[in-house]
């Protein structure tokens, strides 16, 4: 579950994009790059989140990862997944 791509189910944020950063008990820790940074992940409950089949590779050759390349996995699963945010819309 760790570095997937997931969609946000309930909240104020219901229907973004998120990656998973952490997982404690039944919390995972959610961020995206832009109001949830990686210094400041939202804290969701597992029933509260759609998984995607994207898993982030988050490898950053030795520096230290960034917000910027959360947001560019997350750019990247919008314009290229099979699907895409349209599908998972139609089937909740």
């Amino acid at each position: 579950m760790l570095n997937r791509v997931v969609y946000s189910k309930c909240g104020r944020d219901k229907g973004k994009l998120f990656v998973v950063m952490d997982i404690q008990d039944e919390y995972l820790y959610l961020v995206d790059g832009k109001l949830r940074t990686l210094n400041k992940p939202k804290r969701k409950k597992v029933k509260h989140i759609q998984p995607t089949n994207y898993v982030c590779d988050l490898t950053t050759d030795g520096r230290a990862l960034q917000d910027a390349d959360i947001r560019k996995h997350l750019r990247f699963y919008e314009n290229n997944a099979q699907g895409g945010r349209s599908h998972w819309q139609g089937t909740m």
